[in-house]
């Protein structure tokens, strides 16, 4: 009897073992039938993930039309607008040099130089997966930047005005949360200056004139100047009459209008280089003759020097810098 037993026991566990054979198997088939190719590919060593690396795109309007651009680029080119890009935290690949302006020395960036009077080809040795340009760039030179990487050129509508530059390049490089936050911080900024240069100098009126060293000339720059209109719209300096009829960016003060060039204070920089460059020594005669010492801010010691790098330029970091130098020279 006990030998019986036994042997039901011994058929029991082998048919046991049989069915988890069976089912082990039936789950190995199921598997199998449920692989994809891609999975058979990656099994045997194939390269699968092409595609699935690839970064994704967007279609975005620019000047010129639709063009297809990274969602997160990672190397980007801004020709004439690496400002937005540093306020935005991002380092350019390069940086714009011109041969008569040098770099925008103000920004502190250490990055090669891109020679905008050279090759663009020049672009393709820092393998940019995205350009921005402004409004410096026509249809031509678009087309060529775009054979280099997928070229972004600023909408001609934002173009005088920072903040709508600096939300709209913080779009089209995926940081539009940090845009919004640059642009409260620097509409707060405004909003102080803005008070506090009322009540130093109420209405009394202002002008910004360039020393252009080249030719030895005077240049009033007008309320729609991108550069320097910004003081009058945004932080509310009244412009002299002169400058408020203006309609054109900038006009060459002949010698019989410097008198009349009264107003109570006067901003200048030079064109090129610095006030201590050796080469704006002989330009610099013009503000000893005496039409110019006969003005009126002169007389009052209301002339403002300022540097040329950051007050040629109308970005957002340039902006918040002569907010500072104008804080510095015109207030208490």
């Amino acid at each position: 009897m006990v030998g019986l037993v036994k042997g039901f026991k011994g058929w029991a566990i082998t048919l046991l073992l049989m069915g988890l054979v069976i089912s082990g198997c039936s789950t190995n088939t199921a598997t199998n039938a449920e692989q994809t190719p891609a999975t058979e590919s990656a099994a045997s060593g194939e390269n699968t993930t092409e595609t699935e690396t690839e970064p994704a795109t967007r279609v975005v309007q620019d000047e010129f039309g639709d063009v297809t651009i990274p969602v997160q680029p990672q190397r980007i080119a801004g020709i004439y607008v690496e400002d937005y890009l540093k306020a935005l935290d991002i380092t350019p690949v390069v940086q714009w040099y011109h041969p008569l302006w040098g770099v925008q020395d103000y920004l502190g960036l250490d990055v090669p130089q891109f020679d905008t009077t050279g090759s663009i080809e020049a672009l393709l040795a820092y393998d940019p997966d995205l350009i921005i340009v402004d409004g410096g760039v026509d249809m031509e030179k678009y087309e060529m930047y775009s054979k280099v990487a997928p070229t972004y050129r600023l909408p001609e509508s934002v173009l005088q005005d920072s903040n709508q530059i600096l939300k709209t390049i913080a779009d089209v490089v995926g940081k539009p949360e940090k845009g919004e936050e640059v642009a409260t911080a620097f509409g707060a900024k405004v909003a102080d200056a803005k008070a506090k240069l009322q009540e130093a100098v109420g209405d009394e009126t202002v002008a910004v004139v360039r020393l252009n060293v080249n030719d030895d000339t005077l240049a009033l720059f007008g309320v729609k100047n991108r550069f320097t209109g910004f003081i009058y719209s945004e932080l509310g300096l009244t412009p002299h009459p002169l400058v408020s009829k203006m309609e054109e960016y900038q006009e060459i003060l002949s010698e019989e209008a410097i008198p009349q060039l009264d107003a109570d204070h006067l901003i200048i920089f030079p064109s090129n280089g610095e006030w201590s460059s050796p080469e704006n020594k002989e330009a610099l005669k013009v503000l000893d003759s005496k039409l110019w010492q006969s003005l009126p801010a002169v007389k009052n010691n209301q002339v403002y020097i300022m540097e040329r790098a950051h007050w040629q330029s109308g970005a957002i970091t340039a902006n918040s810098m002569k907010i500072d130098d104008l804080l510095e020279k015109m207030t208490p």
